[in-house]
């Protein structure tokens, strides 16, 4: 248990802040031996994974709890799926990367995205087409009111777009140990969600591969979005919206070139869009800004606060709701 711990380094905006109580813990037991503790009793928490889709808007008075419970084990194979469980502390991309190496499809279109497995589900996390429900077994996570290993289904779950149980009557009550994943041994490629297929096409690749797949998504981000290592940024900061069928169609009479993907009877927008059409796009406020390659990602160039991103994001969503009477939800978590 540490005291006064910095977090500059632990959350990827690269915010100067400070929590009362730090705790990083590497298995259940651990978990356990915590209820223990007045720091956790007495004082609010918070679990934190990567880092990656988080903003502390100031120093968090309380104890902060990373989880970095490491491990990979098949414990189901079958002639068409593997069954792999891994834990949560695991880094996503190195993930995705170890299944491609051992052949197993389903995950390459989310190459690259940030943050640990665990976190995966929190958020179903997605990209290119997929998300994370699309492969989701299951996941153990401990009670830590009872102190039970619970397992949860994709139904337990209660998925959404970005959404999970864990973000709504779960949160908080809960701490993701481990996730199972149902990957493929016979691949179904999905390169017809955004730029993934002209990517390979430059690429010269007319049959792509898992593999080819994740290099598509990678170049692709890479070219879009800023390394945190570099620049500090959480990634998409917005949630695409989803209207109905009519809203848009009302929208497109005024903005016949606005974007939109059918979403289970409804339209999702792309928030960039909407946010590079208010201007913002390039925007620079002092310390941080808004991306120039992508409208999605505010960006801390330096010294920037968590409120200066928070208010900067404000006068985003300000804008976005005046001229396109759509509300914008952040992706990223602000504490």
């Amino acid at each position: 248990m540490e005291e006064n711990k910095i977090l500059t380094s632990l959350n990827t905006f690269g915010i100067a802040c400070y929590a009362k109580y730090f705790v990083e813990i590497f298995s259940v037991n651990e978990i356990i031996q915590l209820q223990k503790k007045s720091q956790f009793t007495e004082l609010p928490h918070y679990i934190l994974g990567g880092g990656s889709n988080i903003l502390f808007t100031g120093n968090y008075d309380g104890l902060i709890i990373k989880v970095s419970i490491k491990g990979k084990e098949i414990i189901k194979e079958t002639d068409e799926h593997i069954f792999l469980k891994i834990g949560a502390g695991e880094n996503w991309h190195e993930l995705v990367a170890y299944a491609i190496n051992n052949g197993w499809g389903g995950v390459e279109n989310l190459s690259l995205i940030p943050g640990q497995v665990g976190a995966a589900p929190v958020q179903n996390i997605g990209a290119y087409g997929v998300e994370v429900k699309d492969v989701f077994e299951e996941l153990e996570a401990i009670n830590l009111k009872t102190l039970n290993t619970e397992i949860f289904d994709r139904k337990a779950c209660k998925f959404g777009y970005r959404d999970s149980v864990f973000k709504k009557e779960a949160k908080g009550k809960y701490i993701i140990t481990a996730v199972v994943l149902k990957l493929n041994k016979k691949h179904r490629i999905n390169a017809g969600y955004g730029a993934i297929s002209k990517t390979l096409n430059e690429m010269g690749v007319a049959n792509p591969s898992i593999a080819d797949v994740s290099r598509a998504v990678i170049q692709i981000r890479q070219s879009k979005l800023p390394d945190p290592k570099k620049t500090g940024n959480g990634g998409s900061f917005f949630k695409n919206p989803v209207i109905s069928d009519a809203a848009y169609q009302a929208l497109q009479a005024n903005y016949p070139d606005i974007p939109g993907h059918p979403v289970d009877g409804q339209v999702k927008l792309a928030a960039a869009w909407l946010i590079d059409q208010c201007g913002w796009k390039g925007k620079r406020l002092g310390n941080v800004g808004v991306h120039e390659n992508q409208a999605l990602v505010l960006v801390n160039y330096g010294n920037g606060t968590g409120t200066e991103i928070k208010d900067l994001a404000t006068k985003i969503m300000k804008d976005v709701s005046q001229k396109f009477s759509i509300d914008l939800e952040p992706e990223i978590n602000i504490l």
